[in-house]
């Protein structure tokens, strides 16, 4: 049961992710940006070619393809039933998400399958950082939570073997 609701809940992420990207593509590309909280974040039309920051912008096809890998890997693992922490689960329905969201784009958007681009919009304009999209949210909110399971597992852990 937790395995079609954790593909639910995806599909619903990814509808959401490519939904947000039509409606920036449709409406912001012929503008260019727009404030939606001056002075804070500005929706800005970006066409990443590369991964996070840009980083393997001339590699889309090796980029799309270990991506892929991952999210089949990440696919099997969680609907295999052996991920038992609702924690983790939720995480991986996130990564698994934007991974998927992203991955849609780099396949469909361009002119050669695999070797599209992802679609950004969100530019935080009080700090110099990089133009993301909500399915890099998904992504890094998920892997944050896989990061901080971890860490308290670990402390846990070593708690339990002072006291055993």
């Amino acid at each position: 049961m937790i395995q079609l609701v954790s593909i639910i809940c995806i599909a619903v992420l990814v509808a959401a992710d490519q939904l947000i990207k039509m409606v920036v593509t449709n409406r912001l590309m012929p503008i260019g940006s727009a404030d939606f909280i001056p002075g804070i974040i500005e929706f800005n039309y970006t066409e990443n070619t590369g991964a996070a920051f840009s980083i393997l912008e001339s590699h889309t096809e090796i980029l799309s393809i270990v991506t892929l890998v991952i999210i089949v890997a990440g696919f099997i693992y969680l609907l295999s039933g052996k991920l038992k922490n609702k924690l983790l689960i939720a995480s991986a329905i996130l990564v698994l998400a934007g991974g998927t969201g992203n991955l849609i784009d780099r396949i469909f958007r361009g002119s050669q399958l695999f070797c599209g681009y992802v679609v950004d919009y969100i530019k935080l304009l009080f700090m110099d950082f990089a133009i993301f999209n909500f399915a890099d949210c998904l992504v890094c909110i998920g892997s944050a939570m896989i990061i901080i399971y971890l860490i308290v597992d670990i402390v846990k852990d070593s708690k339990g073997h002072k006291h055993g």
